[in-house]
C-alpha cells in the first residue's frame, strides 16, 4: 500500500463536513467550577480538536493519550485540544481522577450527559464517546469522528483540509 493510499484510508475515518457556522457558544464549567464558554477556545486562529469523553469509557481511557500528545506538540504553534467530559456534576470526582491519571495537559469542561448543548457542537445528534469535533482556525466545524482517533490521523486530517482549502475545494 502506498503512502497516499494509507492517508486516504485514515482520512475516510473522519466525517468531513462543509465548513459552516461560527464557533459554538456553549456555556459550561471547568473541573474547578469556573464558568467557561467553548467559544473562548474555538476560532482564535488555531485548529481546535474538541474531544467528548467519559471517565468510564474504556476507549476514551485507552486513546486519550493520543490527544494529550497532539496538544503538547501543537499548542504553542497551530492547534489545541479542548476536553469535554460527559460525567456531569455527579461524577466530578471521577472526571478529575481521569484527568490526573492520564496527565491531560489541556482544559476539560463538564457537561451533563443528557444536556441539549451536545447538539450545539454542530455534528448532529450525539452518539457516544469518544467523539471528536475539529474546528478550523476560523472556528468552522470541518470534521468529526465517533470512536478512537490517533494523533497522526488528526494531523493528517488537518493537513488535508488545509490543502483542500488552499486548492479551493
Amino acid at each position: 500500500m502506498t503512502a497516499r493510499q494509507i492517508l486516504a484510508v485514515i482520512l475516510c475515518g473522519f466525517l468531513t463536513l462543509t465548513a459552516w457556522a461560527a464557533a459554538p457558544s456553549i456555556a459550561l464549567h471547568d473541573l474547578d467550577g469556573r464558568a467557561r464558554n467553548v467559544n473562548e477556545f474555538v476560532g482564535h486562529g488555531k485548529w481546535t480538536v474538541v474531544v467528548i469523553w467519559a471517565h468510564d469509557c474504556h476507549i476514551c481511557g485507552r486513546e486519550i493519550g493520543e490527544m494529550a500528545a497532539f496538544h503538547a506538540a501543537h499548542r504553542d504553534k497551530d492547534a489545541i485540544v479542548l476536553g469535554v467530559t460527559l460525567d456531569g456534576a455527579a461524577r466530578l470526582k471521577e472526571a478529575r481522577a481521569f484527568v490526573k491519571r492520564h496527565k491531560l495537559p489541556f482544559l476539560n469542561l463538564v457537561i451533563e450527559p443528557a444536556e441539549a448543548a451536545l447538539m450545539k457542537f454542530g455534528g448532529g445528534e450525539f452518539v457516544g464517546t469518544p467523539t471528536y469535533y475539529i474546528y478550523n482556525p476560523k472556528g468552522e466545524l470541518v470534521g468529526m469522528n465517533i470512536g478512537p482517533v490517533s494523533r497522526k490521523e488528526v494531523e493528517a486530517f488537518i493537513v488535508s483540509d488545509h490543502q483542500a482549502t488552499a486548492d479551493g475545494k
